[in-house]
């Protein structure tokens, strides 16, 4: 599983498990272009500050990208880097199945010391 855990990022994973990070995510794809916190904060029942701590956070996890034009932080997915996360995954799960798959089925160990009810 070394190949599985070198692509699987715990912070990848934390920011996408809270539904307004999906949500925040789904509206910068629906809108197919880069959104301010503001514009974002209008589509949702949540505070401002409370957007851009998620906006923080999904783009600290390399979700999301900002760029900042005048005053105002604009932000958008990563859609690249994201995809190639994602899809880093999958291939590595199918690997893991292959080999699990292949491997031959694991046997009862017939170490003496758990027969003989010590510890190893």
């Amino acid at each position: 599983m070394g190949d599985l855990s070198s692509v699987l990022s715990h912070q990848m994973f934390r920011a996408l498990g809270d539904p307004t990070r999906i949500r925040l995510v789904d509206l910068l794809a629906e809108r197919c272009r880069a959104c301010s916190v503001s514009e974002l904060a209008d589509c949702l029942d949540v505070d401002l500050s409370v957007v851009s701590r998620h906006l923080a956070l999904l783009r600290a996890a390399g979700v999301l990208r900002a760029a900042k034009q005048g005053r105002t932080v604009l932000y958008e997915i990563q859609f690249d880097a994201l995809a190639e996360s994602l899809r880093g995954i999958a291939d590595a799960l199918e690997r893991a199945r292959d080999d699990f798959v292949s491997s031959a089925p694991c046997t009862p160990s017939t170490d003496t010391d758990s027969e003989k009810g010590t510890a190893p």
